[in-house]
């Protein structure tokens, strides 16, 4: 009931904005006499853009700038699964010895494209693959479930894909999938383990600094989530008949939570346009645009990551379970470990990523290090200019000093 009342309404918000548009239109158009029609124009052109459908979008990275100098950038599917492929890029010059890094992208309702910034940074130095995650209301049922479990072992296998000696950046919630991966991994001395693993503003340990997003996932019993938010997939979506915890209700719930500051943003966006400046108007929409382009995750990967990472906090008090057996990331001995939080961050609170150096006790001292950005919030830590000029260059000089692994050859 809860997906076709969305569904409803979306279909009138699609046809207001394109009617807002066309006003829009029109009052810019037309040397109309009366006064302010400038403002008229701008905030419908506001609302058009508020209530417009949004569908996937694309890295659209063509090339990045190093040393003053424009290198064409590749982008391929390295490896095709029902619930997410690993896409390739690489850009041209790169030494045959550059770095392999895999970012993994939150599931969490944004597509990968939200790091856009991250991969455009970090291809400067380094072969970039990242996970990009399948909306689950596109998968047909017949493709199975996918849980946590399934997340870590879709990890391991690229990893594998990729080779010995690769690198790994988790941004947010996938910090623990990609610890819980890498220690599987080192427990059974899998020649793919990574030679470093990134995490950033990742929730290792929510009981560290609870923000707003730990305690709305800890304050209501599972079984809340559970009758509450879960919905099962209309036709005609390809995903007809699986259940699962919808991108429009992810959004609409962080939407809620900085309500004020979303809607000073669009006050902000309704004066640039009325004073002509296209420039400032154009990156708050880009930023909302990406921001409102939103997927579901199927139930049982959502329910079960409220459960072990929000309210049981499975991983930090070794009692997380990862296909019968137990993950001790005490197992991990040789895989070089940076944490970054964000002093400002609001969704992963200061400590909870850091977590992840006291629980792999047997990792020595100098293969661990921690970053604390000041004056940054979450989507600063890996976006934006902070994260361009401050936080990638250490995440750079990390992967270098951790890099044994050798490329044959680069696109």
């Amino acid at each position: 009931m809860m997906y076709k009342a969305y569904e409803f309404q979306r279909s009138l918000l699609n046809a207001g904005s394109a009617m807002a548009g066309m006003a829009a239109d029109m009052l810019h158009s037309q040397p109309y006499p009366f006064a302010g029609t400038q403002a008229m124009a701008s905030a419908l052109d506001v609302f058009a853009h508020a209530a417009a459908p949004r569908g996937k979008p694309v890295f659209g990275l063509a090339s990045v700038t190093v040393g003053g100098k424009n290198h064409a950038v590749t982008e391929t599917t390295a490896m095709h699964r029902p619930f997410g492929d690993l896409k390739r890029l690489a850009r041209k010059g790169l030494p045959a010895d550059a770095p392999r890094l895999m970012i993994v992208a939150p599931m969490s309702g944004h597509y990968a494209t939200l790091l856009r910034g991250t991969v455009e940074r970090m291809l400067e130095h380094n072969v970039v693959y990242v996970t990009d995650w399948a909306d689950a209301k596109l998968v047909p049922v017949e493709e199975g479930r996918f849980d946590l479990d399934d997340f870590i072992d879709y990890l391991i296998a690229f990893l594998e894909y990729i080779g010995p000696a690769a690198h790994v950046m988790a941004v947010c919630q996938p910090s623990v999938p990609a610890l819980a991966a890498t220690a599987v991994m080192a427990k059974a001395g899998h020649p793919c383990r990574p030679a470093s693993l990134t995490m950033m503003g990742g929730p290792i340990d929510t009981r560290e600094s609870p923000t707003a997003v730990n305690t709305h996932a800890s304050n209501k019993p599972y079984a809340w989530f559970k009758h509450n938010v879960i919905a099962q997939v209309p036709a005609p979506y390809a995903g007809a008949g699986r259940k699962v915890y919808p991108g429009f209700v992810q959004l609409a719930s962080f939407m809620s939570m900085n309500l004020g500051s979303h809607m000073m943003s669009h006050y902000g966006l309704f004066k640039h346009l009325v004073q002509g400046d296209g420039e400032s108007a154009d990156a708050t929409m880009a930023f909302y645009k990406e921001y409102r382009s939103v997927c579901d995750m199927t139930a049982e990967f959502y329910l079960q990551t409220v459960d072990l990472v929000f309210q049981t906090h499975a991983l930090p008090k070794g009692e997380m379970v990862h296909r019968g057996q137990v993950v001790d990331p005490g197992a991990i001995t040789d895989t070089a470990i940076l944490c970054i939080e964000g002093e400002r961050d609001d969704i992963s609170g200061i400590g909870q990523t850091r977590a992840a150096l006291t629980i792999t006790p047997n990792l020595p001292e100098a293969m661990k290090s921690y970053h604390l950005a000041a004056d940054v919030g979450h989507y600063g830590i890996f976006n934006g200019s902070r994260w361009r000029n401050a936080i990638a260059p250490l995440v750079d000089d990390w992967i270098a000093s951790h890099n044994p692994g050798k490329l044959s050859a680069v696109a």
